[in-house]
């Protein structure tokens, strides 16, 4: 047994509820007196852990607490290690700025725990990858600028570019949350020159600069129900539902996916695969039916089918 499975263990042989002898201890981890007694003073003095052994009790105990500050947030089990690593390492990829000071002490504090369960932070760039398909530039300064007033409840003023048409406007928002999807950034936001919801793509912001105004709210319940409701980034009410099926080679791949938390499948007898999405604005779902070519047709509706086809043949032609 490695030594991080065994000191991940300690956090399930021991409770406040219980005294666990060190004999029983040394009978669950298969090692000796010594072992144990090195294992419960790393945790307690490195990982923080409150043991203490009752004498009353004969046996160690987790001392209980209603302090949030004692106790430790970070004991992990062998199948949660990936959550530390994968914090660990993107954390390691923020720019320093508004941020950076506030969770340098959180990534020391991270770099310190992987070190007790025997790793050290090298180990850790060296196996583990994070790879970024699609990700867009977003400068440091401008993502700070959003998320304190984001934060601060401030409203702000954005230039944006429209990418449809390549309209660059100038207008107020009230924020009301970041959403991180597809490796890039977006602000959900009350926009008052529309006088409704929107959702800005941040790298589609040059410049962003906070209001003295209090920011507009909005009840969560109403913001998920207008920018979440329909297919991918792009808000509003469901207009459709598209049902693709998709061939039984690529099926394999699709069924392990979740493509909308209301989606609808369906198994064809010939190993086929069905799956319905509502959705209200088609420029996303477009682009991710065609990714799959002819290992998926769009069975309905007719104008989403049309405009595929439409699509297909026009991707053809440059091959011609």
């Amino acid at each position: 047994m490695s030594e991080f499975i065994r000191l991940s263990r300690y956090s399930t042989l021991l409770s406040p509820n219980r005294a666990v002898t060190i004999q029983q201890l040394m009978a669950a981890l298969e090692v000796s007196k010594a072992t144990v007694k090195r294992d419960i003073a790393k945790l307690k003095y490195q990982g923080q852990m409150p043991i203490r052994h009752d004498r009353d009790r004969g046996g160690y105990v987790l001392d209980k607490t209603d302090d949030a500050r004692q106790v430790p947030g970070l004991w992990f089990h062998p199948d949660e290690i990936l959550s530390l690593l994968t914090l660990q390492h993107l954390l390691s990829q923020l720019e320093p700025g508004l941020l950076g000071p506030k969770l340098k002490p959180l990534q020391e504090r991270l770099a310190d725990m992987l070190k007790m369960y025997g790793l050290s932070a090298e180990e850790v760039k060296n196996r583990l990858r994070i790879v970024h398909a699609g990700k867009r530039a977003l400068p440091p300064p401008l993502f700070e600028a959003v998320a304190a007033a984001t934060m601060q409840r401030k409203r702000l003023r954005i230039t944006h570019m429209r990418r449809e048409t390549g309209e660059v406007l100038t207008r107020d928002i009230s924020p009301q949350r970041m959403v991180h999807y597809r490796d890039n950034w977006y602000v959900d936001a009350w926009c008052h020159l529309r006088d409704d919801l929107r959702s800005f793509s941040l790298d589609a912001v040059s410049e962003a600069h906070a209001l003295e105004e209090g920011a507009k709210e909005v009840e969560p319940g109403v913001i998920d129900e207008r920018l979440g409701a329909g297919y991918g980034i792009f808000g509003g009410k469901p207009k459709a539902w598209a049902t693709l099926r998709f061939t039984p080679e690529r099926a394999r791949w699709v069924k392990g996916e979740m493509w909308h938390p209301q989606q609808k499948t369906r198994d064809g007898e010939d190993g086929s695969y069905e799956v319905s999405v509502p959705y209200s604005d088609d420029r996303e779902i477009l682009g991710d039916i065609l990714r799959f070519g002819a290992g998926v047709e769009v069975v309905a509706p007719a104008d989403l089918r049309k405009k595929i086809h439409s699509a297909s043949l026009a991707t053809a032609s440059r091959y011609v």
